[in-house]
């Protein structure tokens, strides 16, 4: 990784602090005048995530091609106006007092193969992809199918599975820089790590991520190409049977989740550590550890943001307790986390009854 930062951390205008509130009414016309999309106030976001918890957008717009999702980015830092990208939904925990400010859907779903490259816009879905290269003979994005995030989203967080990830195919992301430019850049550039990049926004101290509220603009991936191999078409669908196989077998497939909670730690499995410690099966109110995999969460109908919160809290602290290593979080909270409410149970949780097969 290099020294010096790449041209996306550039330094960028300064920002005139954000105004205290803003006026929902007048920026919706605004956008819908400008750039010609609907936006939808109060918006639901459980159903538009793989959790199905969460509160309202204060404003929710769907960009449904990278010149949308580019203008709308462009107009909502111009106007230091708090703005959120949203992928398919997972990876996610919205609070249950939603998001302020805009929420912009990536549906950007252009995709195109060029010999043994594939490039593909922000909004496309990893297993789309991963389907897509597969009918053409093109091997080296399989992982993707065990991804149930977007393009854009992937890069964004080196995302990987089944021995491989983002930035063993990447060849290059174009991102809209924090300066308003357009620009390329490579795996090292993107700084990719483990389930990370220069891309993410460091979390605040209560592990909830800013939705860019007086900061400096967030670099915004637009889209990506891959570098693929040629194989036999028979082997890489044998390969893609064999990760559906492994998910039916191994995770709580139909039951809503946002995906892994934590990272693994080095040298060792977050769901092993989970399971060792005594967490499958707790439950606090609508929220409980998949007794499939135990760095899954799955919710209930009626569960709360603040239930997976609380229950993921509890399980970060049983494995502290006993194995003296602090889990780091995969899924990214979102939203208004002020002032969350009481767990449904604030008791301690322990095994419930039932169990997934029963639901």
């Amino acid at each position: 990784m290099p020294d010096e930062d790449p041209p996306m951390t550039e330094p960028s205008p300064t920002i005139e602090p954000p105004p205290a509130a803003f006026d929902p009414i007048a920026v919706a016309a605004d956008i819908a005048r400008r750039i010609g999309v609907k936006v939808v106030r109060n918006q639901p976001l459980a159903r538009l995530t793989t959790l199905r918890v969460g509160g309202p957008a204060d404003l929710y717009v769907v960009a449904r091609n990278a010149f949308e999702l580019r203008a709308l980015v462009r107009y909502a830092r111009s106007r230091n106006l708090p703005h959120v990208l949203l992928g398919r939904g997972s990876n996610v925990v919205v609070a249950d007092r939603g998001i302020r400010g805009l929420v912009v859907a990536v549906r950007a779903e252009g995709s195109r193969i060029e010999g043994d490259r594939y490039s593909a816009e922000a909004g496309v879905p990893m297993a789309r992809a991963a389907t897509e290269t597969s009918a053409a003979g093109l091997a080296g994005l399989e992982f993707g199918l065990a991804i149930p995030g977007t393009v854009g989203g992937a890069v964004w967080a080196n995302a990987g599975a089944h021995g491989s990830d983002v930035a063993s195919v990447l060849v290059s992301a174009t991102v809209l820089a924090a300066d308003g430019r357009e620009v390329q850049l490579g795996p090292t550039e993107l700084g990719l790590g483990y389930r990370t990049s220069r891309l993410k926004v460091p979390v605040g101290p209560d592990d909830v991520t800013p939705a860019g509220l007086g900061a400096a603009p967030v670099p915004v991936v637009l889209s990506a190409t891959f570098q693929l191999r040629a194989d036999d078409p028979a082997a890489i669908r044998a390969r893609l049977d064999e990760i559906r196989r492994w998910r039916r077998e191994h995770q709580p497939l139909g039951l809503p989740s946002a995906g892994s909670v934590f990272r693994n730690p080095p040298g060792d499995a977050a769901g092993r550590l989970i399971e060792a410690a005594g967490c499958k099966g707790w439950q606090v109110g609508g929220a409980r550890v998949s007794e499939r995999h135990a760095n899954f969460i799955v919710t209930e109908r009626g569960a709360r943001a603040a239930d997976v919160r609380a229950l993921a809290e509890r399980i970060r602290a049983a494995v502290a307790e006993r194995f003296g290593i602090r889990l780091e979080y995969e899924v990214v909270f979102l939203g208004d986390w002020a002032e969350a409410p009481e767990p449904v149970d604030p008791s301690l949780p322990g095994p419930a009854a039932g169990s997934e097969a029963d639901r």
